[in-house]
């Protein structure tokens, strides 16, 4: 799906609602409520529940919930946001969509975030086969003269990498193997059958003794890649995500951090489908509401 195709095919509220309701309700409209199918069409937008009184539409409880912005600038922000590899900023979706001096900034920021919000999977299966278990740190540099006590603080990011499948990105508390093991027994499956970790003294105590028994180092000192043994497609996502934080973003909070995760995450793992704009829709028309209040609380 490319933008002049967004733009085509969705260029009105009508057509953008249409979608919505194929992807909400493949088996028909259904109330939010009740869940009965018993209900009258009001316009193009309201449908009514005649079982529990309920009027509602397509958006309703969803992360479109209460939005005053015309469902195709949705389409458009959401297209521009799959398609950007390295993530793209709310001043330039705000320039994008609205022009250089209008719009507001805030109003872009929190349609980004509703959008990751999104992004975000509650239910991810145990990952299994070759693993690449890796670590990196997300923060500012120490500027010239800084005393030790200004440093900025940076933020423990663990990828995991199934070779030829998916992508875990976890902000972590710290990167003590106490952690690492909490990580791997929510993510990694008991039939895992290699995992790939650089020389760092902390994975060895993080995993339990039949995960000991199918783990392989590589030592930066020395080598990079031996033979099957190597962490360069976790480092290669981190460094799409570093891309993200230094040429997009350009500074991530600790508090929104898991939100930019999951948004790299989610993209990464369909960066080859050709649905990836009408699966992003269908997460975002399943997904509960985000208000603006608990986005900034």
């Amino acid at each position: 799906m490319t933008l002049p195709d967004v733009t085509e095919l969705f260029d009105t509220d009508e057509k953008c609602r249409e979608l919505l309701e194929r992807l909400r309700w493949p088996n028909g409209p259904e109330c939010p409520r009740c869940r009965t199918k018993t209900l009258a069409r009001l316009d193009a937008r309201l449908m009514y529940c005649k079982e529990c009184d309920y009027q509602f539409s397509v958006t309703a409880g969803t992360i479109f919930h209460d939005s005053h912005l015309p469902l195709t600038k949705w389409f458009m922000v959401t297209l521009l946001l799959c398609e950007a590899k390295k993530g793209m900023s709310a001043n330039q979706i705000r320039r994008t969509i609205w022009g250089q001096h209008k719009g507001s900034y805030k109003t872009a920021w929190y349609l980004c975030h509703r959008i990751r919000a999104a992004m975000k999977e509650a239910q991810k299966p145990m990952l299994d086969g070759t693993l690449e278990i890796d670590e990196t740190y997300v923060g500012g540099k120490p500027r010239k003269g800084m005393l030790p006590h200004e440093r900025p603080t940076k933020e423990v990011v663990i990828g995991i990498r199934q070779r030829g499948g998916e992508l875990r990105f976890i902000h972590a508390k710290d990167a003590t193997s106490k952690t690492i093991r909490e990580i791997v027994g929510e993510h990694v499956s008991e039939d895992v059958e290699v995992l790939v970790t650089d020389e760092s003294v902390i994975y060895p105590y993080a995993f339990n003794e039949a995960q000991k028994s199918k783990h392989k180092t590589i030592n930066h000192s020395r080598e990079y890649v031996v033979g099957d043994v190597h962490t360069n497609t976790v480092e290669s996502a981190f460094s799409l995500l570093k891309r993200g934080i230094v040429g997009s973003w350009h500074r991530v909070s600790a508090k929104h951090l898991p939100a930019y995760l999951a948004e790299m995450e989610f993209r990464f793992n369909r960066r080859k489908s050709s649905a990836l704009f009408l699966d992003t829709l269908r997460h975002m028309i399943t997904a509960p509401a985000l208000t603006f209040e608990k986005l900034t609380a």
